[in-house]
C-alpha cells in the first residue's frame, strides 16, 4: 500500500517515520511548527559553544544499526560512534563538607562485577544473576514486545512468551526499587541500578522490576557517543528522509488534522494552506495531537483519559558554557542525593517541589567532541528531574528566566560545585541557559510540561501505552514518545518502524527484514 503521507512533528520519530515510508514508496511531506528539525533532540549555539537540548545517550546500537540497514546504509557509514569510558561517573552526596570520592562506572561484565565486589564484597555472584536475567529480559523485550503493534494477541500468546509467564509476572508485580533491595545493600549501588527509571520517565518506586534490562545496557553493552553530538544523529536521518524522496518543511506548524468521512484527509497549516494527503502520521505530542489537532468527536484520547495518566518528569535544563576545564566530570556524570524517597517524592508525589538537593545528570560532551566548545572551555549539559508543573515558570538566558527557575538553576550549580569539588564554577561560566517545563509546553507541545514522555509505569508500558493508530480516525496513526513502545530515541526509531508495519499489514512482533546487503 501506498500514496500520499503527511507526517507531524519533525523530531526522531517524525524524520524516522518520514523516511522509512518515502522508502516504501509513499509521497511524503513533513510539517515542522519549528525553524529547526529535531523536537527534543535539539541544539542550541552561542559563542562558538554548541549543545544538544535534549538527548544524550547513545544506548541500544542494535536499534539505531536496524534502522539504518532498512535505509540502505549503516551507522558506522552515517555516524562516527565513539565508545565511553568510563560509561558514567557517580558522586554520593556528601557526608560532611569535603566532596565524595567519584565511582567510575567502566562497562563490561568484570569491570562492573570488580566494582560491586569493591563496594560489597561478595555481591558479585548476585550482579551476575541480576544481569543475566536483565539480558534476558532485554532479548525478550526487543523480539517479542518492543516492535509489536498489538494489533493481535499472537505476540503475547507466543511460545517464548508463555514459557516466561512464571518469570515475568513477578517482575511486573514489584518495583524495580524493591528488585534491587533484595540483592544490594550498598546504597551507592542501589542508585545505579535504580536510576534507569528516570531514563523512563518513572521513580524506581513505580517502574516494574522488568525495567531492570536497562542494566545490561550500561554495565554489560556500553555507551557510545556520535561525534557532533545528536543533532548529527537528526541530521543522518533528515538526510536519508530527503534521499527516499520526502519532502521536510520547517516553520510550518499544523493547526488542524483534516477529517473527512470519518478518515484523515490531510492537514491544515497555522496559515490558513490545507496539504491533501491519504493518510496522516502524527508525531506530535499525543495530548496536543488529540485535544488540539482533532475536533473532540475524532479524539480517541479525550480529556477524561489524561486525568488518570502519568506525564512522567519535568525538568530543568542548563546549558552552561565555562571557561577552563573540568577534569572532576566525566563524560556522563550522575550526582546522587542521599534521601531517594525524599528525591523522587518531590518530583512524583502529592506535594511536588524542585529537589534541593536534587539527583542531578551532567554532560560533559566537550571531553569527547572538541568542536562543541571553543579551545579550553567546557560545555555542560545539566538535567534536573523536577515536577511536571508549567506554572513553576519558564527558563532565559544569562539568569533573565522566571525568579524560581534561575534560582533553582542558581542551587543546581552550587550543587556541583560543592559535590566535585569545583568552587569556583560559578565564576566561569560565560554562556548560561535555562529550559524549564513551561518552555517544554510551549515550545514542544508537551502534556504538563513533560520532559521525555508518558512515564513507563506498569499502566504505561507495552500493551497498556496508547497505540500507534486512532480508534476514531481512519489513516491516522500516531509515532513517538507517548505512544508504543515509549520514551527514549530508540524507541521512537521503533515508533516509525510500528507504522510503516501497520501500514504494511504486518501484525508480527518481529522487527521488519532488512534489505540485502547488495541491494544497499
Amino acid at each position: 500500500m501506498s500514496g500520499s503521507a503527511a507526517v507531524v512533528g519533525g523530531g526522531i520519530a517524525g524524520l524516522a517515520t518520514a523516511a522509512l515510508l518515502a522508502r516504501d514508496g509513499w509521497e511524503v511531506t513533513l510539517f515542522e511548527a519549528r525553524p529547526e528539525l529535531g523536537g527534543r533532540a535539539g541544539s542550541w549555539e552561542r559563542d562558538g559553544f554548541r549543545f544538544d537540548t535534549g538527548p544524550s545517550w547513545y544506548l541500544m546500537p542494535e536499534v539505531f544499526d536496524h534502522f539504518f540497514r532498512l535505509m540502505g546504509t549503516t551507522a558506522e557509514t552515517e555516524l562516527d560512534l565513539v565508545p565511553l569510558t568510563p560509561a558514567y561517573r557517580v558522586y554520593p552526596e556528601p557526608a560532611g563538607d569535603a566532596p565524595s570520592a567519584p565511582v567510575d562506572v567502566v562497562s563490561g561484565r568484570d569491570a562492573a562485577r570488580a566494582l560491586f565486589e569493591e563496594r560489597e564484597p561478595g555481591s558479585g555472584p548476585q550482579l551476575d544473576a541480576y544481569l543475566d536475567s536483565a539480558g534476558e529480559a532485554y532479548d525478550l523485550a526487543v523480539s517479542k514486545f518492543l516492535y509489536d503493534t498489538y494489533q493481535g494477541t499472537a505476540g503475547l500468546r507466543d511460545p517464548a512468551v508463555v514459557r516466561r509467564l512464571p518469570q515475568l509476572a513477578p517482575l511486573l508485580a514489584r518495583s524495580l526499587e524493591r528488585h534491587v533491595a533484595q540483592r544490594f545493600d550498598d546504597p551507592v549501588l542501589r542508585q545505579i541500578l535504580g536510576y534507569p527509571a528516570v531514563f523512563l520517565g518513572a521513580s524506581p518506586a513505580t517502574a516494574p522490576a522488568l525495567y531492570h534490562l536497562m542494566s545490561r545496557l550500561d554495565l554489560d553493552e556500553g555507551v557510545l557517543y556520535p561525534q557532533g553530538g545528536f543533532t548529527a544523529l537528526i541530521a543522518a536521518i533528515a538526510r536519508l528522509a530527503k534521499s527516499a524522496g520526502a519532502t521536510l518543511r520547517t516553520d510550518a506548524p499544523v493547526e488542524r488534522i483534516l477529517v473527512t468521512g470519518g478518515a484523515a484527509r490531510g492537514v491544515r497549516l497555522a496559515d490558513g494552506t490545507v496539504h491533501h494527503a491519504d493518510i496522516v502520521v502524527s508525531t506530535a505530542d499525543l495530548h496536543r495531537t488529540e485535544t488540539e489537532l482533532l475536533a473532540p468527536a475524532e479524539r480517541t484520547y479525550p480529556d477524561r483519559w489524561w486525568e488518570k495518566r502519568n506525564p512522567g518528569p519535568g525538568a530543568l535544563l542548563l546549558l552552561l558554557g565555562v571557561d577552563g576545564e573540568l577534569p572532576q566530570l566525566a563524560h556522563h556524570t550522575l550526582l546522587f542525593a542521599a534521601d531517594w524517597t525524599e528525591n523522587f517524592d518531590d518530583i512524583f508525589g502529592a506535594d511536588t517541589r524542585i529537589p534541593d538537593p536534587a539527583s542531578i545528570y551532567i554532560c560533559r560532551p566537550s571531553v569527547t567532541d572538541p568542536g562543541v566548545a571553543p579551545a579550553g572551555s567546557e560545555n555542560l549539559f545539566v538535567l534536573v528531574p523536577m515536577p511536571a508543573d508549567p506554572s513553576l515558570g519558564h527558563g532565559g538566558e544569562d539568569g533573565d528566566g522566571d525568579p524560581a527557575i534561575e534560582a533553582a538553576a542558581d542551587r543546581v550549580i552550587a550543587q556541583i560545585a560543592d559535590w566535585t569539588g569545583t568552587p569556583d564554577l560559578a565564576d566561569r561560566i560565560r554562556v548560561r541557559r535555562t529550559i524549564s517545563p513551561a518552555d517544554f509546553e510551549s515550545d514542544l507541545g508537551a502534556w504538563r510540561g513533560g520532559a521525555l514522555g508518558l512515564a513507563h509505569t506498569l499502566r504505561q508500558s507495552a500493551v497498556f501505552r496508547p497505540r500507534n493508530a486512532s480508534r476514531r480516525v481512519d489513516g491516522l496513526l500516531y509515532a513517538g514518545t507517548s505512544v508504543l513502545p515509549g520514551i527514549g530515541l530508540p524507541m521512537c526509531l521503533i515508533s516509525a518502524e510500528l507504522v510503516a508495519k501497520r501500514l504494511r499489514g504486518d501484525k508480527s512482533a518481529a522487527r521488519l527484514a532488512e534489505p540485502a546487503a547488495s541491494g544497499a
